[in-house]
């Protein structure tokens, strides 16, 4: 007889029904604006904004399913952020591809990825990567998820003129979110299962009672997909000029993935002597989220970052991610519920700042920097490229060009300490690799 326990082995990894479906609540709260942010973006580059809309939801609901049924972890996929300004500012507006064509660039992309998963490519990177590199990712991305955090909830902006400055603490949203954040942490002090939930649900209810969250209904019929589904132009990709674009949109999503999900095990404790179980099978769900995505019309299908959340929360199996697959196609029939949960807010500077969600990631970046105490500090060959790391991914904000710090002084450091060996031939070709990207693309 077939048992959710057994299917998802509840008990190997100390975990329980109620736990795996709070963790999948919470994670789907910390990146449901996806839902419309992602066709707020792509309409810019002309593309249908309700049909972009259930393109997302499709894509990440199918791509997190097959991470839940297929690899068993608590991990998220959905269209990537970064690729999707990619898309949009740099491949549809400046260089004038059309969006039919840029799909089909997507999707060329995609099947590579699917390529480079069967024959195991990107599983022997994950494998190959030192272990200072390794906790230093999970560091890294922990500072990214919290200084988005800072950003969403206002506490953190960039003026005109100059770096990053304190927020208007005064504004609405910014004194929601630090309300929230008091809220998520006496929770967690008070070791209330479900902590994270519970104070973005608090604060959603604070929010709507003093005017910061708007409400904008319950209930909603989905839009038609039809305007995008299956009008990518393939042929019209293949052209030898597009050859760099596919390779760049190739390039991130790899790296993009793979640093997320080893910052996402390391923090669940999945890494087993540097090497991730069924790393084949999680690699699978962002390359098959990638080709059906770019057919229903979409970008890149990535691991969410915000999957941490869950994890916070106990999620430890694959059941988080089917119920956050599973939110995501409830979502396409309560969207405005979802908009008002994980909705942006406009202040006077124009910004969209996000109250709910924003102290959550604050709080899940906190935790995920404990890994810090993993890196050997009193080895300059491990530490400074780990260190550069960590600082690399949130003050680049992406995951590709931190890791592309690591990558290119790790091997160059081992060389010139006389220590070439303790490198494998992998970590100089990715080393080499990451140079390449900035010498020629």
């Amino acid at each position: 007889m077939f048992s959710l326990s057994d299917y998802f082995k509840f008990k190997e990894n100390n975990t329980n029904f109620r736990t795996e479906i709070t963790a999948g609540f919470t994670t789907f709260l910390t990146m449901a604006y996806i839902i419309f942010v992602q066709p707020a973006v792509l309409s810019q580059g002309g593309m249908d904004f309700g049909a972009v809309m259930v393109a997302t939801c499709l894509s990440a609901a199918l791509a997190t399913l097959i991470m839940g049924l297929l690899a068993n972890y608590p991990i998220a996929l959905a269209p990537g952020m970064g690729e999707n300004f990619f898309f949009v500012f740099t491949v549809i507006i400046a260089m004038g591809i059309g969006w039919r064509t840029a799909l089909g660039v997507i999707f060329i992309s995609g099947v590579l990825f699917l390529l480079l998963t069967i024959l195991k490519v990107r599983e022997r990177i994950i494998e190959t990567i030192p272990e200072s590199l390794k906790h230093a990712i999970a560091v890294g991305i922990g500072f990214f998820i919290a200084f988005i955090g800072l950003v969403n909830a206002g506490l953190v902006v960039k003026p005109a003129a100059g770096m990053l400055q304190l927020g208007d603490v005064r504004s609405k949203p910014t004194l929601l979110a630090l309300l929230g954040l008091f809220i998520i942490v006496t929770l967690m002090i008070r070791k209330i299962r479900g902590a994270i939930l519970w104070g973005m649900f608090a604060t959603t209810l604070v929010g709507f009672l003093v005017g910061g969250v708007i409400y904008h209904g319950i209930l909603s019929s989905p839009p038609s997909v039809s305007p995008t589904f299956l009008k990518l132009d393939i042929i019209g990709a293949l052209k030898w000029e597009l050859f760099t674009i596919i390779i760049v949109f190739l390039f991130m999503d790899v790296f993009d993935t793979i640093g997320t999900l080893i910052a996402v095990s390391e923090e669940a404790g999945f890494m087993k002597a540097g090497r991730l179980p069924r790393a084949g099978r999680a690699l699978m769900a962002d390359a098959v989220g990638t080709v059906f995505g770019s057919l229903a019309g979409t970008s890149t299908v990535t691991s969410y970052i915000e999957s941490c959340a869950g994890i916070e929360e106990g999620g430890r199996t694959g059941l988080t991610s089917v119920t956050v697959g599973l939110l995501f196609l409830v979502s396409l029939f309560f969207y405005p519920l979802a908009r008002m949960v994980g909705g942006g807010y406009e202040v006077a500077s124009g910004a969209l700042l996000y109250p709910i969600t924003a102290p959550a990631l604050i709080v899940v970046g906190s935790m995920m920097t404990r890994n810090i105490v993993k890196v050997d500090f009193s080895d300059y060959t491990e530490s400074i490229p780990a260190f550069l790391v960590m600082l690399g991914i949130p003050l680049t904000f992406s995951i590709a060009d931190g890791l592309a710090f690591g990558f290119i002084s790790y091997p160059i450091l081992k060389i010139v300490s006389g220590r070439a060996k303790e490198a494998s031939w992998l970590t100089y070709l990715l080393g080499l690799v990451f140079l390449l990207r900035y010498a020629l693309l």
